[in-house]
């Protein structure tokens, strides 16, 4: 499914379930050893795809361990994401010199919980386009979609920056027909060759009542502005502007 949103020179895999046995790293298994067994076997498993995935990039098989905030440090020369919701997980990765940072996440399409989560992770403005979104397309949770968009958003964002970005600091617009989304940070972007980012462009899709969102940012765009072309009709990538 996440090959939809991401094409080379992105490689990804997918898995639907933790049945295949999973090898750690002693490292790796160190850092879930006190973790309730569904914990592990999620852990494994999208190891188990992102070492799929940097195959395909003929990077060696490595460990893949957290670090600062949890993100995962990656193989010197690639980037990369993982994602894992109920029934699925996956790994986006891509070597350094084609692409600068990716984000992925998955969430199952159900309603935020009525806690106050909804207002914790959204905007006001977000929120006012809620009912309309639902009105035209019933079948997606639109408040979860639009959490998993910042979810992507933070995990493109933090590779670039080292710094943290709060749920309120990026508002998604989201095109319910086209399958993609826009991102507008509301605090100052990185630069990438000379360009500050203004706002990430990412691609959505829902498939096995599994909500994906993705976002890449490529060297191309940043030195040309030409787009990453996905599998779908518009481009999963950032928009860049002139700025310092």
């Amino acid at each position: 499914m996440i090959d939809l949103l991401l094409p080379p020179p992105l490689a990804v895999a997918e898995a639907f379930d933790d049945r295949a046995p999973a090898a750690l790293y002693p490292a790796e298994a160190r850092v879930v050893s006190r973790s309730v067994a569904r914990r592990r076997r999620e852990f494994a498993t999208v190891r188990a795809c992102a070492r799929r995935a940097l195959g395909a990039l003929n990077v060696a098989p490595a460990p893949i361990l957290p670090g600062e905030r949890g993100a995962p440090q990656w193989p010197a020369g690639t980037v990369g994401s993982m994602t894992h919701c109920a029934n699925y997980r996956a790994a986006a990765v891509a070597h350094a010199g084609d692409v600068v940072s990716v984000g992925i996440d998955a969430e199952p399409n159900v309603p935020l919980p009525s806690d106050g989560t909804r207002e914790l992770v959204t905007l006001a403005a977000e929120r006012t386009h809620l009912a309309a979104l639902r009105a035209r397309r019933p079948e997606v949770c639109w408040d979860r979609l639009v959490y998993s968009a910042k979810e992507s958003v933070y995990k493109t964002w933090f590779p670039l920056t080292g710094r943290w970005l709060d749920f309120e600091e990026a508002e998604v617009t989201v095109d319910p027909d086209r399958g993609t989304f826009v991102a507008r940070l509301l605090v100052p972007g990185p630069v990438i060759g000379g360009r500050r980012v203004r706002e990430f462009h990412g691609s959505w899709l829902l498939s096995h009542d599994t909500l994906l969102t993705a976002i890449a940012v490529t060297r191309t765009t940043a030195l040309t502005g030409h787009p990453l072309r996905p599998h779908r009709p518009v481009v999963a990538d950032a928009v860049l502007r002139p700025g310092g």
